[in-house]
Order: structure tokens, then C-alpha cells, then sequence
């Protein structure tokens, strides 16, 4: 018996990374997992992973998942993207927002044009995503929505500074905004039984994003800690009890370790102090 079976499940950004770790996770557990993201293939991206990999890696594993290859920028295609897991699975149990987009551009030099694409992807899709698969979620009286966050979304505090910004202002400002959106829609279905919440990294994980960006030095930079914390750390919010967890904004090694499933931690949310909302 997994932890989820017969659960429907939509991961997006699930070609690569924390979301591919979510997506496997899920199937390992017994959900049927449409992955979602804008790589189909590999070699369609500059950087390596796609849904292809991610979905016959989970079929090789005797799981369950299907590729929709969807740009959560777009209102239209979120809402393709429920219907194609509804067609494909039935209703739509666990919603997992994971995709995202980063430049780290000061604002001063920031492009206009990148500066909407970021917020329509690591904003609006997640909206989007929400909005269509809560009608069923709100009649059935049961559902997940995870959120995936950052440490960006700490601020760096009021001056004097010392150092300058590393032009993350942008990102932080859109999972500052995701954490809140967390907890306001989780206000608003709690008396419908759907639990949302919200789980960043306790450090950074290595993926082909984050490298590529050099917030690790590689994949096996000692100083980060492996996607699966975060799919695990999913995996638990998304099967609490609602009445337990929804609203929670947390950090990966902090839920893993309250709920026994790490036996020590560290980074956001053990040894520093996370964002204004993990603390409410």
C-alpha cells in the first residue's frame, strides 16, 4: 500500500529536478501523475532533463505518469492541462505548483519583457492551476495543493548594507508573494477540507537549474541537500491532515525532522530563521 494510491496528482516543472523528484516520488507512492512542464524531449532545452526522461524512468519503476507538455504562463494551457489530467486519470487530487523561471538581473537593468514572463510563470501559473482544479476539489470536499517557495522569499532587511544584492530581488519578491497566496487561499477552502501549503529548501538543492546559475558549485556540492528532502517534504504535506498542516509555510528539513523522517538537519527553518510567514 502506498501513501497515495488512487490519488491523481499534476507536478509541473517535472522535467528536471525538485520537480522530477516530486513526480517520481508520487508514483512510487502509487499516485498517477501527469507531469507537466515545456520540455518534452531531451535536447529541446539547453539544460539536460525532460518529461520524457521523467515519465519512462517512472514507468521503468512499475509507476504510473503521463508527459503534458504546458506553459504555466498561459491561463489556456493551465486550464488543458487539468482537463488532460481529468480525461487521462479522473479528477485531480494533489496539485504540486513547481515550475518556475529566474533572472538574476538588478532592477536597475531589469528587461520589462523578462520581468512579465517571470511573474506570469512563478505567479500567475500558479493561480491559474489553483483556480481550475479547485471547483472539483471544493465538490468532492477533499485536495492537496503544495507550493513550492524559496529562500529568496527572506528579505535582506532594513540598511545599512554591507553587500550588494545579487539581483534576486525579482524571485524573492514572487515566492514572497506565493507564501502569502498560501496562506490567504488557504483561508478561503478550509471549510471545504482542502489543505494548501507552501515548502522550501532548507538548502540549496543541486539541479541543472541551480548550477546553471551558480548558487552550487555541482550537482554534488556537499553544501546543498538532495532533491528527494523536498519530495519527501511534499509527499508529507500533501498527506497530513488538512486540519494539521494547511496555511503551514515551512521548510524542508524542518517538517522532515518535527515528523521523524530525518533524524538531524540543517539550513532554513533549523538553524536560521525562515520568512515572516513560516513563522505564522
Amino acid at each position: 500500500m502506498g501513501m497515495l494510491d488512487g490519488k491523481v496528482a499534476i507536478v509541473t516543472g517535472a522535467s528536471r529536478g525538485i520537480g522530477a523528484a516530486i513526480a517520481h516520488l508520487f508514483a512510487q507512492e502509487g499516485a498517477r501523475v501527469v507531469c507537466a512542464a515545456r520540455t518534452l524531449h531531451e535536447g529541446d532545452h539547453p539544460l539536460a532533463g525532460s518529461l520524457q526522461t521523467t515519465v519512462d524512468s517512472i514507468r521503468q519503476a512499475g509507476g504510473e505518469a503521463t508527459a503534458a507538455v504546458c506553459n504555466v504562463s498561459e491561463e489556456e494551457e493551465c486550464k488543458r492541462l487539468v482537463e488532460t489530467a481529468e480525461q487521462t486519470y479522473g479528477p485531480v487530487d494533489l496539485l504540486v505548483n513547481n515550475a518556475a523561471l529566474t533572472y538574476f538581473i538588478p532592477i536597475a537593468d531589469f528587461p520589462p519583457d523578462k520581468w512579465r514572463r517571470s511573474f506570469a510563470v512563478n505567479v500567475h501559473g500558479p493561480f491559474y492551476l489553483c483556480h481550475y482544479v479547485l471547483p472539483s476539489m471544493i465538490a468532492r470536499r477533499t485536495g492537496a495543493i503544495v507550493n513550492i517557495s524559496s529562500g529568496a522569499a527572506i528579505g535582506p532587511g532594513r540598511g545599512p548594507y554591507t553587500e550588494p544584492g545579487r539581483g534576486g530581488t525579482m524571485y524573492g519578491a514572487e515566492k514572497a508573494a506565493l507564501e502569502r497566496f498560501t496562506q490567504g487561499l488557504a483561508q478561503e477552502v478550509w471549510e471545504y477540507g482542502i489543505s494548501v501549503t507552501c515548502v522550501s529548501p532548507s538548502l540549496v538543492v543541486p539541479t541543472p537549474g541551480t548550477v546553471f546559475h551558480h548558487l552550487v558549485s555541482g550537482m554534488d556540492d556537499p553544501r546543498g541537500e538532495p532533491a528527494e528532502y523536498m519530495a519527501r517534504a511534499v509527499l508529507l504535506l500533501a498527506t497530513l491532515p488538512y486540519e494539521r498542516v494547511s496555511g503551514r509555510v515551512t521548510y524542508s528539513q524542518q517538517i522532515l525532522l518535527e515528523h521523524g523522517w530525518i533524524t538531524e538537519g540543517r539550513g532554513l527553518g533549523i538553524d536560521r530563521p525562515g520568512s515572516g510567514y513560516s513563522q505564522i
